[in-house]
């Protein structure tokens, strides 16, 4: 497949996921659609979570083995460490602006293909993740049941994680250049949020 192929395929792919999430970014999930269904689609209805995860999975791959096969399991530590946070009623300063920096700081390590050592990229991965799963926590719907709401965006953290990865590895991980342009178009997104 020829890289200009590759680039339209990944270009489509963020413009996909972009589109649904800026028209729906933090909907109001009712108390009728229940703990699961809520706690599944969270993650996918928010544009700062679902990039912050695209590019971890994506930044996993040019990281030590460890921290590869690690990723999806400490993006789901940090989330339901934040989210417990939030549904004990601790609260986190700078919330918002955390994930807003998380999702620039995530898209700047992909397109750089910056490689940490092992125990500060797993400490990286449950930080960035603890502020997400702290809005999730706290944006869970009244009457749901906790269990239910955790088991879905845990669900749905590891699909998202575990899938940038197969795209990056379907990619060519950090040898196609179409890796730093997804990470470049992340970090534009974060920039963003940053300034919103």
């Amino acid at each position: 497949m020829s890289y200009s192929v590759r680039t339209r395929r990944v270009l489509s792919l963020v413009l996909m996921v972009a589109m649904p999430g800026v028209a729906l970014a933090h909907p109001g999930h009712g108390a009728e659609q229940g703990g699961l269904v809520a706690g599944l689609t969270h993650p996918w209805m928010g544009l700062d979570h679902l990039l912050a995860m695209i590019a971890i999975g994506l930044w996993s791959l040019v990281q030590a083995p460890a921290v590869r096969s690690a990723t999806p399991w400490l993006a789901l530590a940090g989330m339901i460490l934040g989210a417990s946070l939030a549904a004990t009623g601790v609260t986190l300063p700078g919330v918002e602006s955390a994930i807003a920096l998380s999702v620039l700081l995530g898209g700047i390590l992909v397109a750089s293909l910056a490689r940490l050592p092992t125990s500060l990229a797993m400490g990286l991965v449950v930080a960035f993740m603890v502020f997400h799963g702290h809005a999730h926590g706290s944006e869970m719907p009244a009457g749901s049941s906790l269990v239910a709401f955790f088991i879905g965006f845990a669900i749905s953290t590891l699909v998202i994680t575990w899938g940038a990865r197969r795209l990056g590895g379907w990619l060519g991980a950090s040898g196609n250049p179409v890796l730093r342009v997804a990470g470049a178009a992340i970090a534009a997104c974060g920039a963003f949020f940053v300034m919103s």
